[in-house]
């Protein structure tokens, strides 16, 4: 996880489930562990995305910034509440398909992918050369603090 201002890389971690989905709120927990701030607005990709996230995010009193699934019926507007959701899904269904949400969530290509990017490129997170959980955290600790150092490294000097 990473600041969208700063573009700081705050929080990582790393799991051997096969998808993101319910790992918003551990970074979260995470974040404000590390930082001493709560998090206001979370930023995050479809994959993060689960209908519980969305509530737990509200429980925690964050602003959820991620993208709506498309319906499985076909021409229903997805960012028009359901009857059975709850008032926080309603609230971030109906959020997430005005234009102020949708340019917040275009900020994830020029920050977030950004230093994903970069990491998998040029700081070790490609394909993994060490086995097991503990050790592939290590290198994505690394992995971040490199980026950190690099990133604003280069503010310094110029």
């Amino acid at each position: 996880m990473e600041t969208a201002d700063g573009r700081a890389i705050v929080g990582v971690d790393v799991t051997n489930a096969g998808s993101d989905a319910g790992q918003s709120a551990p970074m979260r927990e995470q974040v404000q562990r590390r930082t001493g701030q709560d998090v206001k607005e979370h930023l995050v990709d479809g994959g993060y995305i689960g209908l519980a996230s969305v509530d737990a995010a509200a429980a925690d009193g964050a602003r959820l910034f991620a993208p709506v699934p498309e319906p499985r019926m076909k021409g229903a507007d997805r960012h028009q509440p359901k009857r059975t959701d709850s008032p926080a899904l309603a609230e971030w269904r109906v959020r997430m398909g005005t234009s102020e949400a949708k340019g917040i969530y275009k900020e994830r290509a020029a920050t977030v992918e950004t230093a994903n990017g970069e990491c998998k490129t040029y700081r070790g997170l490609g394909p993994m050369l060490v086995r097991g959980i503990a050790k592939v955290r290590c290198v994505a600790l690394w992995s971040a603090l490199a980026y950190n150092v690099m990133h604003f490294g280069r503010q310094l000097v110029t």
